[in-house]
């Protein structure tokens, strides 16, 4: 008669020597059945057959591989280790799994740093990611955010200017804020890179910009002109907002403008300072009404004039003639304008509208514009342009990228706001106050821990996150030839060389 449970029989194999290393280790060990004998009260105990019951036993006792400690079979390729393995559990042995922390991104688009979670590449670039069929992104609007001295300028300068310049039909523009020497930090990228270095300063000596540029009119048309005459207007007021009235006054004496000067040069903003403030005749408007429409007129005269008188020499003008896109990158330098004011943002506001107009002749080019202390163009008085110029913008491949320090500086009510909530790839650097980081982390809908990490980011690490996919922390790695191009801490280090 057979037993219930048979005992285990070891391979042939494993009698032979020299063949025992061909058996599974499973094979070698000793079963563990937790037979006993129990005696039955009604059978004889020569007559019991052994039960089989659970036994609770160590992952020690388990089977498991052989070890072989001989260094000479080792150094022949047999398995060797020498070292016993610890006992884990599958909840533990996840980590284990490689399809779990693979790699956050694709190939695809530019190497960005290295993921701190799997060591491996991330590879992301806005624009091709929103020309990938399906689409991974619906906007190529970038933002990214961090305090002083986090590494996001260095990150900037390396991720979104000089490696998509090494891609086909890509193209960079840049307004340089931060000062380094007299000039933009920007200069060294365009020396070593080759491009083109637009300086403004204030006494009028550098590069000009006309607000009336034939190109604006080109890309937006006279309604686009006439919301940058107004929006000009409001910067130089403190953010007042032109009114219905003011509008019109505007767009009439645009059109009286350019019809002045149709056979002959080009209209400046001195020359439009006179049809401000003149009542349309063909309107048959009562008296009150003709006197409003000259009054609205003249608070836009006298708005721009103001601007003329600080800064004729920027402003006051045709546009200079280095000021295009012949090169694949070009820097518009306002680190020698004051940083209050109106003179600024008034550069980023009419080298916006002059790239719409200039971009709708060159199609085919991709081009990130990139704005360091990106809030004046969504926390201020241009944030109607950039809002109602999105769609355009998409259109004709612009991948606007704003550099800012924190999200908190931006109104909810502005239509700036809008414009960051549809940005679909950002870079999250440190963020020192604890509102700065719950903006960042609410707005974008990251993981509620994820605030605590805002705060404790080292300098060079950031949360990345694209699309629906979840942020990753991300650490930005740069060539030494990058860091020595992209280095801004040069005063600094002076500084302490002579200590």
């Amino acid at each position: 008669m057979r037993t219930a449970v048979q005992a285990k029989r070891k391979p042939r194999l494993a009698s032979v020597p020299l063949l025992r290393i061909f058996v599974p280790p499973e094979a070698l060990a000793p079963a563990i059945t937790g037979e006993e004998n129990e005696a039955q009260s009604d059978v004889p105990p020569a007559a019991a057959v052994p039960v089989a019951r659970a036994v609770d036993v160590s992952p020690f006792e388990l089977p498991g591989s052989r070890l072989r400690v001989s260094a000479g079979s080792a150094s022949r390729g047999w398995y060797a280790p020498t070292i016993s393995g610890a006992p884990t559990t599958t909840r533990q042995a996840e980590i284990l799994n490689t399809g779990i922390i693979g790699a956050p991104t694709s190939f695809r688009g530019v190497v960005n740093g290295r993921d701190n979670l799997s060591s491996t590449s991330i590879s992301h670039d806005a624009p091709t990611a929103y020309n990938q069929q399906p689409r991974e992104l619906t906007s190529p609007n970038v933002l990214i955010l961090g305090t002083v001295g986090a590494g996001k300028s260095s990150f900037t300068k390396t991720v979104m200017v000089i490696r998509p310049l090494l891609l086909n039909k890509h193209r960079a523009v840049v307004f340089d804020k931060k000062d380094q020497g007299g000039v933009g930090e920007y200069t060294g990228v365009v020396q070593r890179m080759g491009g083109t270095h637009l300086l403004f300063n204030p006494d009028g000596s550098g590069t000009r910009l006309n607000l009336l540029d034939p190109e604006i009119v080109r890309g937006t048309g006279l309604r686009g002109q006439g919301a940058l005459v107004n929006a000009v207007a409001r910067i130089v007021r403190d953010d007042t907002p032109s009114s219905v009235w003011e509008r019109k006054a505007t767009r009439y004496a645009l059109q009286l403008a350019f019809a002045s000067f149709e056979d002959g040069r080009v209209p400046t903003p001195s020359d439009l300072l006179p049809f401000l403030g003149r009542v349309p005749a063909d309107k048959e408007l009562s008296k009150k009404a003709a006197d409003r429409f000259h009054q609205a007129g003249l608070t836009i005269q006298y708005a721009l004039d103001d601007l003329l008188e600080d800064f004729a020499g920027t402003f006051d003008g045709e546009t200079s003639r280095d000021v295009d896109l012949s090169q694949k990158l070009t820097t518009f330098d306002v680190s020698q304008l004051p940083d209050d004011g109106p003179a600024v943002p008034t550069v980023m506001a009419i080298g916006n509208m002059w790239l719409m107009g200039r971009l709708r002749q060159e199609r085919g080019f991709i081009t990130n514009v990139v704005y360091e202390e990106g809030w004046h163009m969504i926390g201020g008085p241009s944030s109607r342009l950039v809002k109602s110029n999105q769609k355009l913008s998409r259109s004709l491949g612009i991948s606007n990228v704003f550099v800012m320090h924190k999200g908190t500086d931006i109104p909810p009510d502005s239509p700036g706001y809008t414009v960051v909530q549809e940005a679909q790839t950002i870079y999250a650097y440190r963020q020192d106050r604890d509102e700065d980081a719950r903006w960042v982390t609410q707005t974008f809908n990251f993981a509620p821990d994820t605030q605590e990490v805002l705060m404790n980011l080292r300098p060079g690490n950031c949360v990345f996150k694209f699309g629906s996919n979840p942020e990753t922390h991300m650490q930005h790695i740069r060539s030494r030839w990058e860091a020595e191009v992209t280095d801004t801490d040069e005063a600094m280090e002076a500084g302490a060389a002579t200590a």
